[in-house]
């Protein structure tokens, strides 16, 4: 089970390309920041064979040596990966391929399907056998087990039985084919390729961009998609459920690039930033972000308030996200190494760190102490999100409960274990208003969840 808070991953496929395994590779490249842990193409080539390249790190390392092995196929699908169900190991990797009656499938998965380990027993009991441990395989053996005549009608057979927040795209000789929770916990888009033959999938709208495939709208909630020789299929599965975005998508995790909900997240934080210095306003002489996610929200802190916006933490651009390290020990020298202060920015001042969030206040602390060496008089927290208070059982990997900093401490107690001389939170109805729409998913902040958790107890990840 996760001991620490990280990013979920990212999903990309494509139909009817001809250079479908490079769009792929530069798909899954712009949404590294999803997930730095494993990455892995699969393409159909011209045998209607599957071919799947993929391993543990960055894109770049694992893809880069073994692109030109893959076959010059018109459809593939792309991941790249941070453990939220199942150990970080290589046997996790996606995409995963299994073999059906019907051909092989490979697929992808962004989420959590809280009612993997009821499945899972029950799969093994008619023996099954997996070959990790991720949730995402149960997936492939259901659509494996499935009596249904066609792959589309499989799949919606299989995904009918899950629980949780996902986003699937899955490959087969007859298409692509994605899926999506029917809260749509999980984002997932579709756009038009550049020849305006094919379609795209991903994660975030930033993957269409650096393919310059045109946008076309997300994938609604409980929705099937079957993308063929005869163009796309549309189909519910399942229930029509209330629209449940994952608010921290906006907040933190999409690029800042990325289009969600018709703006960019860039706009959407700065709002938030600026409802935060309305709700928690201070006396000071700089604002200052946590860079790169927290800049906005600074910018919009400063904007309302009218205290000046600088760059007083420089930012190392070859160390990765901390939220996505696997070890506490490498979070702390990551963070050490990725983040540095600009002296004259700081020195003699009274600061305003504006955060996007704070899990378990290991940061905050490191940088709180760096302004203060570089001579801050005063530094003032301001986080541009509510307290984050209760695990995430959708894809979003969390710490136990019990090591969640505000679902133990007071924000007094808090900030005293930060060090900041004050510390405020948005509220949650701060949130709702930074980020305009109803709909979301405020699970974290304590706002309930949406899909009730199975087999999880109060302190830990089901």
């Amino acid at each position: 089970m996760a001991q620490e808070l990280h990013e979920e991953c990212g999903v990309f496929g494509i139909y009817n390309d001809p250079e479908a395994v490079s769009e792929t590779y530069w798909g899954i490249f712009s949404q590294q920041h999803r997930g730095q842990e494993s990455a892995g193409i699969a393409v159909v080539g011209e045998d209607h064979l599957i071919a799947v390249r993929k391993g543990m790190g960055l894109v770049t390392e694992v893809l880069n040596p073994v692109l030109s092995e893959l076959p010059r196929g018109r459809a593939a699908i792309g991941h790249v990966r941070y453990s939220t169900t199942g150990e970080s190991e290589a046997f996790n990797a996606q995409p995963l391929l299994m073999h059906a009656r019907f051909g092989p499938i490979a697929l992808a998965h962004n989420g959590n399907v809280v009612n993997a380990r009821a499945l899972r027993d029950h799969l093994e009991e008619e023996g099954a056998v997996f070959q990790g441990t991720s949730d995402s395989e149960i997936l492939a053996h259901l659509i494996a087990k499935s009596s249904k005549d066609s792959m589309v009608e499989a799949l919606a057979e299989a995904v009918s039985r899950l629980l949780g927040g996902y986003a699937f795209v899955v490959l087969h000789a007859s298409g692509l084919f994605a899926v999506r929770d029917p809260h749509g916990i999980r984002p997932l888009v579709l756009g038009r390729s550049k020849s305006g033959q094919g379609y795209v999938l991903a994660s975030e709208t930033c993957a269409l961009d650096i393919v310059g495939a045109e946008y076309m709208r997300d994938i609604d909630p409980g929705e099937l998609v079957a993308i063929g020789p005869k163009g796309m299929e549309r189909r519910r599965v399942g229930e029509a459920l209330p629209i449940r975005d994952c608010a921290f998508e906006s907040v933190y995790f999409a690029r800042a690039d990325s289009q969600i909900r018709g703006e960019s997240a860039q706009m959407a934080r700065r709002r938030l930033g600026r409802v935060l210095a309305k709700e928690a306003p201070v006396d000071a002489d700089v604002v200052v972000g946590v860079p790169d996610s927290s800049l906005p929200h600074a910018m919009g802190y400063a904007e309302a308030s009218h205290i000046p916006f600088d760059f007083g933490l420089v930012k190392n651009r070859y160390i990765g996200r901390t939220f996505i390290l696997p070890k506490q020990s490498d979070r702390t020298r990551q963070v050490q190494l990725k983040l540095s202060s600009v002296i004259e920015v700081v020195y003699g001042k009274r600061v305003v760190l504006v955060d996007d969030s704070l899990v378990r206040g290991t940061n905050s602390r490191y940088l709180i102490q760096l302004l203060r060496r570089s001579g801050a008089t005063e530094v003032h927290m301001r986080i541009a999100s509510p307290p984050y208070t209760d695990p995430c059982y959708y894809g979003i990997d969390t710490s136990r409960a019990a090591e969640l900093a505000a679902r133990t401490k007071s924000v007094e107690e808090i900030r005293q274990m930060v060090g900041a001389d004050s510390l405020a939170y948005l509220s949650l109805d701060g949130l709702r208003a930074g980020l305009k729409d109803e709909g979301w998913c405020l699970a974290c902040f304590g706002g309930g969840y949406p899909v009730v958790p199975a087999n999880t107890k109060e302190d830990e990840r089901g």
